[in-house]
């Protein structure tokens, strides 16, 4: 909700400047959902002998639709409506849909991005028993370390991010301040494994082809790549192949980063930050490094520019954002400057 308000006000729209409420939605995405309601409900029936009961908000505020649709309420917007749930891939899904439902004509503007609240004891545990977090436990600062030889699993983070998609004609119209456009959005399947990525990136390899395909750019005309890289052994790598792949050996213009180093896995929030991240990176000039990367992983061929330990200053006219989620979903999106 703060997230949406903040990106609202910047953007100067009033419900009121559209011809109806209907061309304007709202599409979320979330990897869980009311996770801490439903811990704390449960907590508090089981423990109740005397009058067990459930508070008559828990469905509400349990349920995963219910992002996008206390948005609508808060803002009128009473056209296209729904949350997108691919795990940490939601919010690049999220952003996808919005940007082809406007695309199609069903939207002039859409409300995107996504939120996580994953810091309860049942996602950590959770996550913990898959083995999927870093165990760098006596120093935290560092145990998010993308493609670094050390790196052992993700550090948590939770969080939101919202997005203003509206269509540019319609944009103009109103004066709206434009930070940048979305190009192409792809989604693809692993169809491989419910919880690892394809040891080749097979389906990020075709997730990426595809997105810059429709927007009619080249991997090597890329300038920045905001990488799913969560610093996990496997994970980190089979994407770095799909890149790979795809640059075919000309390493020269992109530079790649993680900003999952300093802000943790913002889970079904993080592509939405991470969009921001990159439609920033356009705006400022500024590639954001991969923090705490001491000894970049032999494996990852040589010329492949990863940014570590400081941001580099670099025109970026086109960025590629990455998102990947368990159960074998990837999205990814690109962004260019507004010319």
């Amino acid at each position: 909700m703060y997230t949406a308000a903040e990106a609202i006000e910047d953007s100067g729209l009033d419900v009121s400047q559209l011809e109806s409420p209907f061309d304007a939605g709202v599409i979320w995405g979330t990897s869980q959902g009311g996770m801490g309601t439903f811990e704390k409900e449960m907590k508090e029936f089981v423990g109740n002998d005397l009058n067990p009961r459930f508070n008559p908000f828990f469905i509400p505020k349990y349920l995963v639709n219910m992002a996008s649709g206390v948005i609508s309420m808060k803002y009128g917007f009473m056209g296209i409506n729904y949350t997108a749930v691919t795990a940490c891939a939601s919010s690049n899904s999220a952003i996808m849909d919005a940007f082809n439902y406007i695309k199609w004509g069903k939207a002039k503007v859409i409300i995107t991005g996504g939120s996580d609240a994953p810091i309860t004891e049942a996602a950590m545990g959770g996550f913990n028993a898959l083995k999927a977090l870093s165990t760098r436990n006596e120093n935290p600062a560092i145990a998010s370390r993308p493609f670094d030889t050390e790196r052992d699993g993700f550090v948590m983070g939770e969080g939101a991010a919202a997005l203003i998609l509206e269509e540019y004609e319609h944009a103009k119209k109103r004066g709206a301040k434009i930070y940048g456009e979305v190009v192409g959005a792809a989604m693809t399947a692993d169809a491989y494994h419910l919880t690892a990525t394809h040891p080749q990136g097979e389906g990020a390899y075709m997730c990426m082809k595809f997105a810059l395909e429709e927007a009619g750019f080249g991997i090597q005309e890329v300038d920045y790549l905001n990488a799913h890289a969560t610093s996990t052994p496997t994970g980190d790598l089979s994407e770095i192949k799909a890149i790979s792949r795809l640059l075919d050996s000309s390493y020269d213009k992109l530079h790649i980063s993680s900003t999952k180093s300093m802000t943790g896995h913002l889970l079904g929030a993080a592509g939405a930050i991470e969009a921001i991240f990159c439609v920033k990176a356009i705006n400022e000039g500024v590639v954001p490094p991969t923090i705490n990367t001491e000894n970049l992983d032999p494996a990852i061929p040589e010329g492949i520019q990863i940014v570590t330990k400081n941001a580099i200053e670099k025109k970026v006219t086109v960025a590629l954002s990455n998102t990947f989620g368990f159960g074998g979903h990837n999205a990814s999106v690109v962004f260019k400057e507004l010319v």
